[in-house]
């Protein structure tokens, strides 16, 4: 036989295989599509691929589209075991030169600032003995796949960091607008720290100091805005109205400390689950009742006094570790395991899973010295794969109760030894895929629902139309967001609900608006969501006693200059912030109106009452 039609005969059929095995995580019809499209590409039909071919295209495309609907490590492994079936000798990589070594630490650097990341930690941990088995002579094309799918998880971490960046940013904006008339110290560096973020955001850096400090900011900066309201007013309603926006940030501002804290203690959080407890615990109070700062300090401070005493144990731990394994022969995975554990620890973040890791491989090896049972290198494999089931689990609604039982048993298993079977754990997990998979559809329909419907509105003036301007943006980038950890999607359901809420508002302000049109004509639209009153609405004629002001903005361009000032500057910033146009409004001794003209004047008068 011609050895083309041999060929030919012999890969007959074999691009239904992955639809074959991987139809429950990709709907058929879409993996053929899939298959089709990089066939093409690549000058051959479905039908016509080699071996060679399909390995690349499952490599590629097809463990691409698989990270949208699963976590990485269920996707690898799913794509392994189709390649395992086409043939063993195209599921093993080629040994990789010095120019791939190299490629993969250049790559590297980009993450250098995030060296508190675990991921930062092992990627180092692999480079150094990665260098180590290359001058032994020895194959490195497992390390160098390591390195690079730890490095496709951190730019997953550094895009899902740069959408949230993106959003804050766009909130200092807006309300640096809103405070930048009390022209203090603090409006400047608050500007400053802007401009910082604004850059970094520019050149895909996370500065998450600077967003902090600047939040800080803003808060005090808009406490002692609506502050100064307050004293303006002396009373009334309006009066209750900003005390009322002072107890809101004061409520909010504590709730944003509280999130802060779970996320720079994430990881003490999982070794101490009574810290998760008491957390939740503070963060229903906040939402009643916002904690004093002394509270949420105290509390912060506890979480760093329990923070070095875990790294102390963990440290002790690791040495121990080092000791019982010194003597064994350390493969690749236990010397990077124990460099990462240490790069960890030296600088002050937990090192739980590598240490884990690293106890399972010890107790394969003490359990059986002979070698009968887990070598400490399979040992330490297993012990990561159940690491990575564990971790899949925890972002996935009820996986993790379910998982519990078998976990627990696996991990003793180890322990003593035994080789174990983890592909029961694997299909519980995958069958929580499923609805992971729909929900992240369902997300995405919501999102292209709400940044269509939000272009119909986005005409209109006002505070609610702005804040789902900047809502729709970042659904926006959410939306183009790949695989999503547990946390992103959290944001982005959290964004969806809160995009829908606004958007019901703004469409319900436009039908207003539409109404109006059609009675009075169109001129009356554009001002129809730009005058807002507060306190009573009569017209009241200035007396000969009148005191008038003249501002643009926030400067006072003529009136009396006293106490009342600073608050009244402050208000008419906000009145224009709000697309406010008239205010009329009575204080206890005054009646006040404030009115803008066409070129942007105000003038605000004051008579007694």
């Amino acid at each position: 036989m011609d050895s083309a039609v041999h060929m030919a005969t012999m890969t007959a059929g074999l691009h239904q295989l992955p639809v074959k095995m991987l139809g429950d995580l990709i709907s058929p019809r879409a993996l053929e599509r899939i298959l089709q499209d990089a066939a093409t590409s690549r000058g051959v039909t479905p039908g016509g691929m080699d071996p060679q071919t399909l390995e690349d295209i499952l490599k590629r495309e097809v463990f691409k589209r698989l990270q949208l609907s699963v976590p990485a490590p269920l996707a690898k492994r799913r794509v392994s075991e189709v390649l395992t079936e086409l043939s063993r000798s195209t599921q093993e990589r080629a040994p990789l030169n010095d120019a791939a070594l190299d490629g993969l630490e250049e790559h590297a650097r980009r993450f250098t600032l995030y060296f508190d990341w675990p991921e930062t930690q092992r990627l180092r941990g692999v480079l150094g003995v990665a260098r180590q088995e290359q001058e032994a002579g020895r194959d490195i094309a497992a390390l160098v796949q390591e390195g690079r799918d730890l490095t496709a998880q951190m730019d997953r971490r550094l895009q899902e960091g740069l959408v949230v960046q993106a959003q804050d940013l766009a909130e200092l904006r807006a309300i640096f607008t809103r405070v930048q008339g009390l022209g203090s110290r603090e409006v400047r560096r608050l500007d400053t720290l802007i401009a910082q973020i604004d850059e970094a955001q520019t050149q895909g850096t996370l500065v998450p100091s600077e967003v902090d400090r600047a939040r800080a900011l803003t808060y005090t900066l808009r406490k002692l805005l609506e502050s100064s309201v307050v004293q303006g007013l002396g009373g009334g309603d309006s009066a209750e109205g900003a005390q009322a926006r002072v107890l809101e940030l004061e409520r909010e501002h504590a709730l944003q400390t509280i999130s802060a804290a779970e996320q720079e203690f994430a990881a003490l959080l999982l070794v101490r689950p009574e810290l998760r407890e008491q957390l939740e615990t503070l963060r229903g109070d906040s939402a009643q009742r916002p904690l004093t700062a002394q509270a949420l300090e105290s509390w912060t401070g506890t979480l760093r006094a329990v923070l070095a005493e875990v790294l102390n144990e963990q440290r002790a731990e690791l040495s121990s570790l080092e000791r019982d394994l010194s003597g064994q022969p350390a493969g690749a995975g236990v010397r990077v395991s124990l460099d990462a554990a240490r790069h960890l620890l030296d600088g002050g973040t937990l090192a739980t899973d590598e240490l884990r890791a690293l106890g399972t491989a010890r107790g394969a090896l003490q359990a059986s010295p002979d070698g009968a049972g887990l070598s400490g290198e399979a040992g330490l494999h297993a012990g990561r794969e159940l690491l990575d089931i564990e971790r899949t689990a925890r972002d996935l609604p009820g996986a993790a109760a379910e998982l519990a039982p078998l976990l627990a048993a696996a991990q003793t298993a180890l322990a003593q030894g035994r080789p174990v079977d983890l592909d029961a754990l694997w299909g519980v997990l995958e069958r929580h895929m499923g609805a992971a998979a729909q929900e992240r559809e369902s997300f995405d329909d919501r999102a292209d629902r709400i940044v269509a419907e939000y272009d119909a509105v986005r005409g209109l003036a006002g505070e609610t139309t702005q804040r789902l301007g900047r809502l729709a943006d970042t659904l926006r980038a959410q939306r183009r967001l790949g695989p999503m950890s547990a946390t992103a999607r959290a944001r982005y359901a959290q964004t969806l609900n809160d995009a829908e809420t606004l958007l019901a508002e703004a469409q319900a302000e436009y039908r207003a608006a539409q109404e109006v049109t059609a009675t009075f004509g169109n001129d009356a639209l554009s001002g129809l969501l730009g005058v807002f009153e507060f306190g009573a609405l009569e017209e009241e004629e200035p007396t000969p006693a009148a005191e008038v002001w003249t501002l643009q903005g926030c400067m006072l361009l003529s009136g009396p200059k006293d106490e009342i000032t600073v608050p009244l500057t402050n208000l008419i910033t906000l009145a224009e912030d709000m697309s406010v146009t008239e205010l009329t409004m009575h204080s206890a001794g005054y009646h006040w109106k404030a009115q803008q003209d066409a070129q942007g004047l105000w003038q605000v008068t004051r008579t007694r009452r």
